[in-house]
């Protein structure tokens, strides 16, 4: 099995500002994998607070050899395998597991949702998300995004700007809310307050409100606030999703942190097992890593799946949007079709 990498630069429709910082582009590396006349194909996207680079990612790469596993559906072996090369690189890994996955079911000619014997019509609804920015711009953001059914919310700069945001947005629609505060909440007499306030606002829970070294904080949140808390920072890898437990109600999945389709599967079996709410996420991606999560879908509470609808120079076809809802089709392996 050969791989092939190339860089790739996701340009965005809008600024996209959170609580730390505000980007325009973000590095991506895209993957392919062939053998057969089969081309799998995969995607690291690294914003940079997430330590990845396209020049990291690279060299992580070039460090890995498929040609050394006899057989390309022994994930079991292959994946555990590249995680051991280096620490890190998560979402360089993910690229690699994403394409395998993507060769493997378009070998066998069928989508990962039906390998995994999930449900397409299960699909959640997706949020819609809008970034920090003027009242100009999160209006013109809110009415572009009309067609859907939840809108995600970034909060976390101060308690003035982040009300003034979702007074904005309300003055627009009154669309059911999610809002991410981006661990931009230092103290938990504010968060509490925050939080009751939005609770007011049509919001349906509140995702990393503080950061994840004040986990006490946080687990003093959730016994008082009236919406639920759902980790991000907090969670990157299966052995982090144990420890929200007590801390938060829901856990957010994303392929580029967890390093793919195959821990990502684990870690919501672990959090059903411990009772906490599934949410799967993204980063600003092309439809190729879009599309790969959104196989996993119909298992979740709750979708976050618009990181190839901030982009203005996507590489794919795939899973769409319909009414506000993921929609997966029968295409094989991942579901994508490149341009």
């Amino acid at each position: 099995m050969q791989l092939r990498f190339y860089p790739h630069t996701l340009e965005l429709r809008h600024a996209f500002g959170i609580a730390a910082n505000t980007r325009t582009s973000t590095p991506a590396m895209m993957v392919e994998v062939e053998r057969d006349g089969i081309i799998g194909y995969g995607e690291a996207s690294m914003p940079p607070y997430l330590g990845e680079s396209q020049e990291t990612a690279a060299a992580f790469l070039r460090r890995v050899d498929l040609t050394r596993f006899a057989d390309p559906f022994q994930l079991e072996e292959i994946l555990p395998a590249i995680d051991a090369l280096a620490p890190g690189n998560a979402a360089a890994k993910a690229a690699v597991d994403i394409a395998l996955h993507d060769w493997i079911g378009k070998k066998l000619g069928a989508p990962w949702h039906r390998l995994w014997g999930l449900d397409p019509a299960k699909a959640p609804i997706t949020s819609f998300t809008i970034g920090i920015d003027t009242p100009e711009v999160v209006r013109q953001k809110t009415r572009e995004a009309a067609g859907y059914r939840i809108l995600k919310v970034k909060l976390g700069r101060d308690a003035t700007t982040d009300r003034e945001l979702i007074e904005t947005i309300r003055s627009v629609t009154g669309t059911p809310i999610t809002v991410d505060a981006n661990q931009g909440w230092k103290n938990r007499d504010e968060a509490l307050r925050m939080s009751e306030w939005l609770a007011g606002q049509g919001v349906l829970f509140i995702e990393q409100p503080m950061p994840k070294e004040q986990p006490d904080d946080t687990a003093w949140l959730r016994e008082r606030s009236p919406l639920p808390l759902i980790a991000d920072e907090s969670i990157q890898r299966l052995a982090d999703v144990v420890k929200a437990r007590g801390v938060f109600d829901g856990i957010n999945i994303k392929l580029m942190k967890c390093t793919g389709l195959r821990e990502a599967h684990r870690m919501i079996t672990v959090a059903r097992a411990l009772g906490l709410k599934v949410m799967l996420g993204c980063m600003t991606e092309t439809s190729c890593a879009i599309s790969a999560a959104a196989q996993l879908s119909p298992l979740v509470d709750w979708a976050d799946l618009d990181g190839a609808l901030l982009i203005k120079n996507d590489l794919f076809t795939g899973a769409t949007i319909t009414d506000g809802r993921v929609t997966l089709s029968d295409h094989p392996g991942i579901g994508v079709v490149k341009h």
